[in-house]
């Protein structure tokens, strides 16, 4: 880790992800997953209640944004192929 003048520590990102994932990342997955798929269900359905147009839209476009992240997340832990610990 470097320091920057301010005495802060500044971290560098991963150049490879490590080849395993420890429980407390898995519990974090886990979490992230469902923040997203929860978001996108509670979007879809505010959605579905709006009466104005544009307001529908952008919670529809909201909700397909958590889906994408949704769907992301599991595409990276799909082709990643890490070993739980």
């Amino acid at each position: 880790m470097a320091q920057n003048d301010s005495g802060i520590q500044e971290t560098q990102p991963m150049k490879q992800p490590p080849h395993i994932v420890s429980t407390k990342d898995q519990l974090y997955l886990t979490d992230m997953l469902s923040w997203n798929l929860n978001a996108c269900k509670k979007a879809h359905f505010f959605a579905q209640q709006c009466q104005t147009q544009e307001l529908q839209a952008a919670l529809e476009q909201a909700g397909e944004m958590h889906q994408r992240h949704y769907n992301k997340i599991l595409e990276h832990l799909n082709t990643q192929q890490t070993p739980v610990n």
